[in-house]
């Protein structure tokens, strides 16, 4: 669904992150990336490998929400967060843009049921305000009870969700506003990429 309805600039597939120095993340159910201004996308032995500097979005895929799905998509959202991330100058028809700071990954969890009732109670929120900040959960849904949105003041959470029957759509219209507001990643220094290979690497 993602791929279908989210505008062309962004790629979604089952992925693991890179950096230049051939640090991997954990394996990613579904990353949301650019290809216009980090083109690298590597196929090694079955499996995909996108740059870090290309990543919007990171999210876990499970049948139910519950305290060990959330760590696994708090740890994996660390595994990526934690990645070295390049960035260099720009040329545009408006001129030459200098290089900028990465923007902020959102990361998430997607489920279809959850083992929690009620589902956004207090063992969901301590979920969130135990994590890392590398680790923190922006948003996601759970398809039969609702989606969720988090923003974080003076480091604890705050959580909006939305009707049980509105869930996919309004998980679909945050990710969008989400994306929007994170901006565009920013373009990858390819002279780094160059320094490793991934057969080193994989497995590590």
């Amino acid at each position: 669904m993602l791929a279908s309805y989210l505008p062309k600039r962004y790629s979604v597939e089952k992925a693991i992150v890179v950096d230049s120095t051939g640090t991997l993340s954990q394996q990613i159910d579904l990353v949301i990336f650019d290809q216009q201004y980090c083109p690298l996308v590597f196929h090694v032995d079955g499996a995909t490998y996108v740059p870090a500097e290309s990543v919007y979005a990171v999210f876990e895929v499970k049948p139910n929400l519950n305290s060990q799905h959330a760590k696994a998509a708090i740890e994996k959202a660390k595994s990526v967060r934690r990645l070295t991330r390049t960035s260099v100058d720009v040329t545009s028809a408006a001129g030459r843009h200098s290089a900028r700071k990465p923007i902020p990954i959102l990361a998430g969890i997607l489920t279809y049921d959850s083992g929690w009732s009620p589902t956004f109670g207090k063992p969901f929120t301590e979920a969130l305000a135990n994590a890392e900040v590398a680790g923190r959960l922006d948003l996601g849904c759970c398809l039969r009870e609702g989606a969720f949105n988090v923003t974080y003041e003076r480091n604890k959470p705050r959580v909006t969700t939305s009707a049980q029957d509105e869930a996919l759509v309004s998980f679909f219209m945050t990710l969008l506003h989400r994306l929007q507001s994170v901006g565009t990643v920013t373009a990858i220094d390819l002279t780094a990429y160059g320094q490793f290979t991934l057969g080193k690497k994989h497995g590590t």
